[in-house]
């Protein structure tokens, strides 16, 4: 199993840091990584969210785009003889407006190795919200939308249904997996509970889809890092079906600040230590 952070952010992400993507890569090679994934966020449609400030730090502009793939082409090159670096993207499932995304992918098709797909929005009260900007957002415009969190959690699981299938249909020869498939999870502790038995049942589902599509997981460990949650964003035991069903299982630290890189690597290898896989 080669030593591999496969999901991470870079200067070019407007809601982390502006520490430059080298200091990123530096971190991963003190860390022993032996691949990384650069898989910053690329552009929203114009006024996705009715927010002017968080639009503007959700996701790169058109005129980043190239840039940031230059950027890490790069510095793939420099670092070529100590980490095999991956130009990837971090993909909104763009519900109702997957046209948008079939425009990123096919400007960056020949360039793009890695590719991740995310469910970070449903829609709410005042059109699409983001499902993890903040507790108190996602209270007044997706819980008193839908009436409960069961809803919510069903929206949520039927989205990632969908984004799983509608990256399985990219017409691209890369890598690809859904991030961080438990991001519901991200305000656990001060918001209604989920039940248990709801998010096992909405899991299962999604094991033959994955399979039927070939589409990965992101084992994305950021929700360690958050006090609202404390927990991986990939159960242990729908971990280990993902392994024995042989579905793509990748380590992702979500990292917006070098300080972030490998973050939870010890876990996820303690949970591979059994198996053996590329």
């Amino acid at each position: 199993m080669a030593k591999w952070d496969g999901h991470t952010h870079s200067h070019f992400c407007k809601h982390g840091s502006s520490v430059h993507l080298e200091a990123y890569l530096e971190r991963a090679v003190e860390l022993g990584f032996e691949r990384y994934t650069v898989s910053e966020h690329p552009p929203v449609p114009e006024r996705w969210i009715d927010d002017p400030q968080l639009m503007r730090e959700l996701a790169m502009d058109w005129s980043e785009l190239r840039p940031y793939i230059q950027c890490v082409q790069t510095l793939k090159q420099q670092y070529a003889d100590r980490l095999d670096v991956l130009v990837g993207l971090e993909i909104d499932y763009l519900h109702g407006n997957e046209s948008f995304t079939e425009k990123i992918i096919s400007q960056v098709h020949e360039e793009i190795e890695d590719l991740l797909i995310s469910v970070h929005y449903l829609p709410g009260r005042g059109g699409m919200r983001c499902i993890d900007y903040k507790p108190e957002d996602f209270r007044d415009h997706l819980l008193q939308y839908y009436g409960s969190m069961e809803q919510v959690v069903n929206a949520y699981y039927d989205h990632v249904e969908l984004a799983i299938r509608h990256a399985s249909s990219w017409d691209i020869q890369v890598p690809r997996r859904i991030g961080h498939i438990n991001l519901i999870e991200k305000f656990r502790n001060v918001l209604p509970n989920i039940d248990p038995a709801q998010m096992k049942e909405r899991l299962d589902r999604l094991l033959p889809i994955l399979e039927e599509t070939g589409v990965g997981i992101d084992v994305n460990t950021a929700g360690l890092r958050k006090a609202t949650c404390g927990l991986v964003y990939v159960p242990e035991w729908f971990l280990q079906a993902c392994i024995q069903r042989e579905i793509p299982v990748v380590f992702g630290s979500d990292a917006h600040h070098p300080h972030d890189v490998g973050s939870g690597w010890e876990w996820f290898a303690s949970q591979c230590s059994h198996h053996s896989f590329q």
